[in-house]
Order: C-alpha cells, then sequence, then structure tokens
C-alpha cells in the first residue's frame, strides 16, 4: 500500500511524536534532554511556536502544538531534532541517523479530547513504569504547568486558558491537576496508541472536516467510533505526517 502524500494544515492543534532512529536510547541521559528542551524552547521564542504541553522521554518525544499557520512547526521540528542530532553525534563521535522517520502528527480537537491528549502525554513515564507521578520526571510540561518557571518557559498558558475558558492560570492549574488525578486513580494505565497514530481525534463534526481537508485517497483512511470519541485512521504506515518540510 502506498504511503500517503503529506499536506500542511494550518489553524489546528496537533499532538506531534518523533522516535529514536530504531527505538534507541539515545536521549538516556539528563544532559541530552535538558539539550532537547532548550531547542524547544529556541523554537518557540524564534518561531512564535505555541506549544500546549510536552514529554521528553528517553527514546521519543510528545509536543502538543497549536498551529498559527505561519509554518512554524515544520521549522521548528527542523531545528530541534537537527540540533539535537548533530550535538549528540558530535559528542559521540557517532555518525548516522538520530531520528526514526519524520514525526507524526496527529490533529487534536478542542475541549475534553485536547483535555485526555494533555492527560496522555503528561502520563507516558507513569504508564512506563519509570515515575509513579508525573511531577517525577524533570522533562515535562506537567511540572511546568503546575511549578511554573521564572525563566526559559515553553509553555504558552495564555492560549490555554483561552482554550478551556479560564480566567487566570491558577484555575488551569487546578483543571489540570483534577484530570490527571481522575486518572491515576484508574487501576491499569495502558497505552492509547491512537492518541500518536491517528491522523486526527476529536468529535464527529471535527473528524469529518479534517477527513475532507485531507485529500488522501478514500482507500487509505477510515472513520471509527471509540465510544464517544471518533478517529480518523490512515489504513498505510504508522509514522507518516501531514506537514511538508
Amino acid at each position: 500500500m502506498p504511503r500517503a502524500n503529506r499536506y500542511y494544515l494550518p489553524g489546528h492543534i496537533w499532538h506531534i511524536t518523533q522516535r529514536c532512529h530504531k527505538k534507541e536510547f539515545l536521549l538516556k541521559f539528563a544532559k541530552d534532554r535538558n539539550r532537547l528542551r532548550y531547542w524547544i524552547f529556541e523554537a518557540k521564542k524564534r518561531f512564535d511556536l505555541s506549544v500546549l504541553n510536552y514529554t521528553i522521554t528517553s527514546n521519543h518525544i510528545h509536543l502538543l502544538i497549536l498551529d498559527r499557520g505561519t509554518n512554524e512547526i515544520p521549522k521548528s521540528m527542523q531545528l530541534l531534532a537537527g540540533r539535537i542530532a548533530q550535538e549528540y553525534n558530535h559528542r559521540k563521535n557517532r555518525k548516522g541517523a538520530f531520528w526514526q522517520d519524520r514525526y507524526h502528527a496527529t490533529a487534536i480537537d478542542t475541549g475534553s479530547y485536547l483535555a485526555q491528549c494533555i492527560v496522555y502525554i503528561d502520563l507516558n513515564m507513569v504508564r512506563a513504569g519509570v515515575v509513579q507521578e508525573p511531577h517525577q520526571w524533570q522533562w515535562c510540561g506537567y511540572n511546568e504547568i503546575q511549578f511554573p518557571p521564572e525563566r526559559y518557559k515553553i509553555i504558552d498558558s495564555n492560549t490555554l486558558m483561552k482554550l478551556f475558558n479560564v480566567k487566570n492560570f491558577n484555575e488551569y492549574q487546578i483543571l489540570h491537576r483534577s484530570w490527571i488525578n481522575n486518572k491515576l486513580q484508574e487501576i491499569n494505565l495502558q497505552r492509547e496508541a491512537s492518541w500518536s497514530s491517528c491522523l486526527a481525534i476529536g468529535g464527529e463534526n471535527y473528524i469529518n472536516k479534517i477527513n475532507n481537508q485531507l485529500n488522501i485517497d478514500s482507500r487509505y483512511k477510515t472513520i471509527i467510533k471509540d465510544n464517544e470519541i471518533f478517529k480518523l485512521e490512515e489504513q498505510t504506515s504508522a509514522y507518516t505526517h501531514v506537514f511538508n518540510v
């Protein structure tokens, strides 16, 4: 089955994932995760990247981004992926690919769907069994949301407040903590692959809109309803994306 063409759809929220080459733990050292976080901050500064959440693990990254329609996502991904690869290979006297193929982007609807995606990202290392609480992992948006730093902020707090219709950031922090606490009550936290593999997740109207905008042959995409969530799935490689780079 041929790989789907890549398309650029401005104005949406995107959950972006990118894995290290062959799923190797190339980000296992804190110094490399710190450098990658630095380059995310630089992308925010240089390209006005609106980051709503993120997690840097030992072998992949999650970024939740509101696209402002200025081509900032491809430019940002090129910057941070390229720079961390150059730095790592230089330090290790290593050659070859750092990242596994292209990054994948899933369009995320607003409201409860966005909240669920935020929680999914926050609990990545909890699901992996590395930590018991998200605050115990330093390289994540959870800590920045709940304990905002004075400098080098990555999270776009103003946009989060607008998206969830709260008057101040303290209200959002309370809301955010309640989502996490409720999810942590579940007996078994399992990976929900759809958040990292679908073309889009959201309500029925949203999914139909994305489906119409993406000029992909109907043979290679399908809409699935999973309880109250609609998913637009791609019937090709699990890690394609919809940005021209």
